[in-house]
């Protein structure tokens, strides 16, 4: 096995042991695509587990700090020692990714070490921008794409995933001292963080819900046109993730106002089902 061989053998390690629900689409990529794919979700782990996987904070920084200067390094054609980062760089240099797309994902990263709040909607897309739009614009560049917007609707679909993220994930962020959910929002409802703090779920928190949901399900139907300007290669892994994360939002609507206190948790049966769908239907179905 070559050393190149190695590392992004290294990357699928890494894939194979996370239990993501992008393993399965992942694998439906041709063999070129597959690698480079696990390759940038082997990147977004290990600079998320530098951070969760530290003692303290100073620690997380510190080797967030790190982890950046490696990969500026390997961007720079200077090598690394981590078989992650020459797997990465292998593929931006393959696909033509745009070296930025690494770079936002470290500062979206960083951002979630100094920051707990966001006080506008447009605070909290930069950030759903950096960790999982830029993911996005990498993907596409790997997999090929025929039409330019399909990086612009990259983004839209970036932050329509995160957006749903953070609807599913509403109590777990707030026992590790995150609301992502914009303070204008919350002032629009009439409602407030240290409601949601205090366990205050009063009506405007339905309100609220549905602010966040129908600003999700906008990206989704903009997001939806990437599908038409992938590579048919690549097109059912789009569909499957797609799938999975509308029928994930579908899950959370169900739920209503029960989001602020418990996580959403829909059956793996049910995601699966809907990337099913969605792979043999297309994406513009009715969402499962």
């Amino acid at each position: 096995m070559t050393s190149l061989a190695a590392d992004h053998a290294a990357c699928a390690a890494i894939l194979g042991r996370s239990g993501s629900s992008f393993a399965l689409p992942i694998r439906l990529l041709p063999e070129a695509k597959r690698q480079g794919t696990t390759a940038l979700y082997a990147f977004c782990r290990i600079a998320d587990d530098v951070v969760d996987d530290a003692p303290d904070q100073a620690s997380a920084a510190t080797g967030l700090a790190a982890l950046e200067a490696a990969t500026a390094a390997a961007l720079a054609g200077h090598g690394s020692e981590m078989p992650v980062l020459r797997a990465v760089v292998d593929t931006v240099r393959r696909y033509g990714v745009p070296h930025e797309c690494l770079t936002e994902i470290l500062a979206g990263v960083r951002m979630d070490l100094t920051q707990t709040r966001y006080d506008t909607i447009t605070d909290l897309e930069q950030y759903c921008g950096r960790v999982a739009s830029a993911v996005g614009i990498a993907a596409v560049h790997i997999w090929g794409f025929t039409d330019a917007d399909a990086v612009r609707r990259s983004h839209d679909c970036g932050v329509a995933f995160q957006l749903t993220n953070i609807l599913r994930d509403i109590p777990e962020d707030l026992r590790r001292g995150r609301i992502y959910l914009p303070r204008e929002d919350f002032a629009a409802c009439g409602v407030t963080d240290e409601d949601l703090l205090e366990g205050r779920i009063g009506p405007g928190f339905a309100d609220l819900a549905r602010l966040e949901i129908d600003r999700a399900t906008a990206r989704f139907a903009r997001a939806s046109a990437i599908d038409r300007m992938l590579c048919t290669d690549s097109r059912a892994t789009f569909r499957a993730m797609f799938g999975v994360y509308r029928s994930l939002l579908a899950a959370v609507e169900r739920a209503g106002v029960s989001i602020f206190t418990a996580r959403v948790r829909p059956s793996k049966s049910r995601l699966l089902g809907a990337a099913g769908v969605a792979i043999l239907g297309g994406i513009g179905g009715r969402r499962r």
